[in-house]
């Protein structure tokens, strides 16, 4: 994907390196597998859970550290770092052109960029619980090894720091932030505080598959102004929303699916959804 040159996005609260003094509970691929069944790349009602997966993941107390930075980065990990930020800097002009166009105000979220664990308005986050929308601060949150992790735990092809494979990932966050702005994520918590587990798990997929055709939606705007969008892109970013859904992680995991316990969609409803999205661009008529 084709950003070089464009601007940052200040936008950015940088806290990488920045110790918690906390242990992960768990630790390896199955770890990371099994979490991602519930939290990989989620956002839709993480406010409401974020906390409590943390705390089962980390143990002792999370003391922060206020000291600065405790490491110095790659070549590689500020590249990444500086092209999520380009990433965001699109999101932004591209979502504030089509709320305005709308007769809508597009208010910019916060990226922040941590390592290890983060305090969020929603409670404690971790980095193995992948990249996460707090509605409650109004941010997305995010470690950079997620995206090694992806490339090593799920063969997701996402070594090259700017395909539109690792952009999708920023962008299915944004879009949470956008179900936020239209009130479509407060609705959906209020439902699924009305419901019982089953009915809830169902409402979550809906926004989690309107977050990943918001996803396209940008991406349909972003290449149709700047011609971004490079052979192979979208085919990459479809490898990961194969990858990352809940019957093929939960198959990795355990060898078999459970339908009733899906709270992402599935492998076939999220590459169809972003490739919707990418081909249509048709944002604010979409219904689930």
């Amino acid at each position: 994907m084709r950003l070089n040159g464009r601007r940052e996005s200040s936008n950015v609260d940088d806290r990488r390196g920045m110790s918690t003094g906390a242990k992960a509970g768990v630790g390896g691929i199955g770890a990371v597998i099994i979490i991602a069944l519930f939290t990989l790349l989620s956002g839709g009602n993480i406010g409401d859970v974020v906390n409590n997966v943390a705390q089962q993941q980390l143990q002792g107390q999370v003391t922060e550290q206020t000291s600065g930075r405790q490491k110095q980065f790659t070549k590689e990990e500020e590249e990444a770092a500086t092209f999520s930020k380009q990433v965001l800097g699109s999101l932004e002009d591209v979502w504030t052109e089509q709320f305005r166009e709308h007769g809508m105000t597009y208010s910019y979220p916060t990226m922040v960029l941590f390592t290890g664990t983060v305090q969020t308005a929603c409670g404690t986050g971790s980095a193995q619980m992948g990249p996460f929308y707090c509605s409650g601060d109004q941010k997305l949150y995010l470690d950079l090894s997620f995206f090694a992790d992806m490339s090593r735990e799920f063969g997701i092809n996402v070594n090259n720091k700017s395909s539109f494979a690792y952009a999708y990932v920023i962008a299915h966050e944004v879009g949470h932030h956008v179900e936020y702005l239209r009130g479509i994520l407060g609705k959906a918590h209020a439902e699924m505080a009305q419901v019982d587990k089953e009915e809830a798990n169902k409402i979550s997929v809906k926004l989690e598959l309107l977050a990943d055709y918001y996803a396209g939606c940008w991406a349909h705007y972003e290449n149709e102004k700047y011609g971004s969008l490079e052979d192979g892109d979208l085919k990459e970013a479809l490898d990961a929303a194969q990858k990352i859904g809940d019957d093929y992680l939960q198959k990795q995991a355990q060898g078999y699916s459970c339908p009733e316990t899906f709270t992402h969609g599935t492998s076939e409803q999220r590459m169809y959804w972003l490739k919707k999205g990418v081909e249509t661009g048709d944002w604010n008529t979409t219904t689930f």
